[in-house]
């Protein structure tokens, strides 16, 4: 207690000390620096006080010292819930730096702008093997993780476009024809948007190359024009896990998270080492098309596929998930905390976490994965008809309702068994390692890859901008 009003009785006579505007530029650069410190000790409108007084010494004198000064008023504005004033800050302090060709300060102050401004909207497309799929939103850095704000993401139409047909494609680019005509409708600009193959078709449709580039031509033909948009073909298992894990977790935890995104065609995920080398790791088994290999016919009797999937699962747990993380990928074991991604972990949440809906990163055990993959084998109608009485605000049980829709419309009862086996097989593995695991579902996983690919964007224009500024 004798410390901190010690602290506050130094702050407040340097205040007092200081009434008048800085004399010169040292005493400016003091009042700069002292104003940031008050802002950690949560002192904004002293931080603005002194601020004010260091910009008229420095104006039109010096404009790298203007520039910061309105980048901290911007800063103590927000802090004080003031929008619109740090927003004037920021762009002052933008136009500066750029005319300074401080370029690292100029990228941050523009996504500092685009955040609060709201206008930083970006677009992404995913031809996957099942659909086509389409986001628009922002992305905002809220309690530890990336929160996805989504202004656009419709129920995909169910699109087998890996069956290579003629009408497959031509559904899909129907549906591609609309969601382009909706970016265009945002206005959202060609470097905020990204329309890939995913890994499965271009795994898929690269065993019969001649189909997949009458995909591509067919596509192509509705993005071109002025818009400048292309169309990524290179996507890989590997490269979709490493943009899910940059465009779900911060930057600072990379070295002490792995992640696993199970889709529907395939599982994939890896980790970062300490020289930001990614590892990935890839499982050619999804929810769907582990349905698939378990059922090939489709024509099991429910409880015949049970048994065969228990089988099924057994032989991979041993031939394939525990190899992987218990030889092949050592770095899972010494990584704490694990992002789970991919449609089956996602419908696990929404049927045993209702309560949980609309929550960016949910916390997850064995014992969830557990109890799901009990339930979905011996209460299926329990599971899928979760009981919501306890959800008693609107817009929470709403999500939850929708999230319960959708899964039973994304998940037939015999993929969901596949899936929910795979699931617990995958937290087992985890569980077994050396490191208690900490897991945490990332919602909307499926679109982390457009995060990751923007985030990793302007993470290297960062570098960029310093190693020039160094030179």
């Amino acid at each position: 207690m004798k410390y901190c009003l010690l602290n506050f009785l130094l702050i407040f006579c340097t205040l007092s000390s200081h009434a008048q505007n800085a004399a010169n530029s040292v005493e400016a650069l003091h009042f700069i620096k002292l104003g940031n410190t008050l802002r950690m000790v949560d002192r904004p409108q002293q931080a603005i006080d002194l601020l004010l007084r260091a910009l008229p010494t420095v104006q039109s004198k010096d404009s790298y010292l203007e520039a910061v000064a309105y980048e901290n008023l911007g800063f103590a504005y927000t802090d004080l819930e003031n929008g619109q004033t740090a927003l004037s800050y920021f762009y002052k302090a933008h136009n500066l730096y750029q005319k300074l060709n401080y370029g690292a300060s100029a990228a941050a102050m523009r996504q500092l702008i685009g955040e609060m401004s709201g206008k930083d909207l970006y677009a992404g497309i995913d031809i996957g093997a099942s659909g086509v799929k389409l986001a628009i939103f922002r992305s905002v850095y809220e309690n530890g993780f990336f929160t996805k704000d989504i202004k656009v993401k419709p129920v995909a139409p169910n699109v087998t476009l890996v069956s290579g047909t003629a009408q497959s494609f031509k559904d899909g680019q129907d549906v591609m024809k609309a969601y382009i005509d909706s970016i265009r409708r945002y206005k959202i600009p060609a470097d905020h948007t990204y329309i890939a193959f995913s890994s499965g078709v271009n795994e898929t449709l690269g065993k019969t190359p001649a189909r997949k580039k009458k995909l591509y031509e067919l596509f192509s033909s509705l993005v071109g024009g002025t818009d400048s948009l292309r169309i990524d073909t290179t996507l890989t298992a590997a490269r979709e896990a490493e943009l899910f894990l940059i465009g779900s977790v911060p930057r600072r935890l990379w070295v002490a998270t792995s992640c696993i995104d199970i889709g529907s065609g395939n599982t994939k995920g890896g980790y970062y080492d300490g020289g930001r080398r990614f590892h990935a790791v890839s499982l050619p088994y999804g929810t769907k098309t582990l349905a698939n290999l378990i059922d090939r016919n489709r024509s099991l009797p429910i409880e015949a596929y049970k048994e065969e999937a228990r089988r099924a699962i057994r032989v991979i747990a041993d031939t394939a998930v525990n190899v992987e993380f218990n030889t092949a990928s050592p770095g899972l074991h010494q990584r704490k905390t694990v992002a789970i991604g991919g449609g089956i972990a996602w419908a696990m949440t929404a049927y045993l976490h209702p309560e949980k809906a609309g929550t960016t990163a949910v916390p997850l055990t064995l014992s969830d994965a557990q109890r799901f993959a009990r339930l979905v084998m011996t209460d299926y109608q329990s599971l899928i008809q979760p009981d919501l009485t306890d959800l008693t605000d609107p817009v929470v049980r709403q999500k939850a309702e929708a999230d319960i829709n959708n899964v039973q419309n994304q998940f037939n009862e015999k993929q969901l068994i596949a899936g929910a086996l795979l699931l617990e097989s995958v937290f087992r593995a985890y569980a077994n390692t050396s490191v208690p695991k900490r897991f945490v579902f990332i919602r909307d996983s499926d679109i982390s890859w457009v995060t990751g690919k923007f985030l990793e964007t302007l993470n290297q224009s960062y570098e960029q901008a310093v190693v020039k500024s160094t030179r």
